[in-house]
């Protein structure tokens, strides 16, 4: 018979726990012991760390040729919100990152009409020759899978090509629910959750790590968050190549989802402790302030989480939905947030390497 206690034993000897047992810690009311279990975890693999970069999203456009029904951002070129920026805006954007001490240009944004493979390489190529050091992080695994349909190529290629131009990593978007009962609901225009996982497998074979989401809190079950759970642990163990389990909770407002609330923080809670329980081949959970707002952020480094992402700067994407965050913070909230929680702040650059350690 499944018991908290019966799972203890198992997190606490290292034992990889059950689908079964997943879904029973989500039903639980006992969070705290959920949330002791996935901090001892946590311990064993981070200690007291906690990791944060200087990192500066850019949205390219939100101009999409799909329509979503849980997203706020995409737009139509016909749309008066609808933008679409120039080489020169997102020089501009990377200069300003630069000039802050930013270490990553994190870069997504709609499946643009008419703009060509060609122009996304160029896009890369030109903001990495003009700042080398900065590492690009871009493209979801649909963005991924676009390009591959609008080059005709397979996706090694346009991975490759996109590497030699000088992208460093894939950011983890795109994913939401795996399972197509969900996916034909939320995303229906969206490449399958099988699709995904082929994008980001052949990623990592081709050298660039990636992070990996699930957007929860919509009109999935639990049962559908631990299945996807469990298709991103078989890659990870086969290719090893996922940097931080991210998830990403739902934010209602302007999307076509009949479900008007935001998450809770016991929902969230709950949501990134099972993570670091269930996805014992991942080194890191990453709690995206922007979503959860930072108090909740700051109590989840003590469910198992031990990544406050970055200091972001100008997301749009969750803002659209009605994220009720900031679009940033500086270096210095971050470092006392992680401080005030009695964890050490590290910087680091987006494939983990410390840059600094404030102790």
């Amino acid at each position: 018979m499944i018991s908290i206690e019966s799972i203890r034993e198992k997190v606490l000897n290292d034992k990889r726990i059950s689908f079964e047992e997943a879904v029973f810690l989500f039903e639980t009311r006992d969070l705290l012991s959920v949330g002791e279990m996935a901090d001892s975890i946590n311990k064993k693999k981070n200690h007291d760390k906690v990791y944060f970069n200087v990192n500066r999203h850019i949205n390219p456009t939100n101009i999409c040729v799909n329509r979503c029904k849980f997203c706020a951002f995409s737009r139509d070129k016909e749309d008066n919100d609808s933008y679409e920026l120039t080489m020169e805006e997102m020089l501009k954007k990377a200069e300003e990152a630069s000039k802050q001490g930013a270490t990553e240009l994190h870069i997504v944004g709609g499946l643009h009409p008419r703009w060509t493979f060609d122009f996304y390489v160029n896009m890369v190529k030109t903001l990495k020759t003009s700042f080398p050091s900065m590492h690009i992080q871009a493209f979801t695994a649909v963005e991924i899978d676009y390009f591959s349909k609008i080059s005709e190529k397979p996706l090694d290629y346009v991975l490759k090509t996109l590497k030699d131009a000088g992208l460093g990593s894939l950011p983890g978007g795109g994913a939401e629910i795996f399972h197509p009962e969900i996916r034909e609901k939320i995303c229906p225009e969206k490449i399958t959750g099988d699709r995904w996982l082929e994008v980001m497998e052949t990623a990592h074979k081709v050298g660039l790590k990636s992070n990996a989401t699930m957007l929860y809190g919509h009109i999935e079950e639990y049962w559908h968050r631990v299945d996807h759970m469990e298709r991103l642990r078989q890659l990870q163990d086969k290719t090893g190549g996922f940097q931080a389990f991210i998830p990403l909770a739902f934010h209602p407002e302007n999307t076509k989802i009949d479900k008007k609330r935001y998450t809770t923080g016991f929902d969230d809670l709950k949501t990134l402790a099972i993570g670091r329980i269930y996805l014992d081949n991942f080194q890191h959970i990453k709690a995206f302030w922007i979503m959860l707002t930072e108090k909740v952020a700051q109590i989840s480094l003590f469910f198992g989480v031990n990544d406050l992402d970055g200091t972001v700067v100008e997301e749009k994407i969750t803002h659209s939905a009605g994220a009720k965050t900031r679009e940033s913070l500086t270096k210095e909230e971050l470092i006392s947030m992680i401080k005030e929680a009695k964890k050490i702040p590290v910087e680091r650059d987006t494939v983990y390497n410390e840059l600094r350690v404030y102790y």
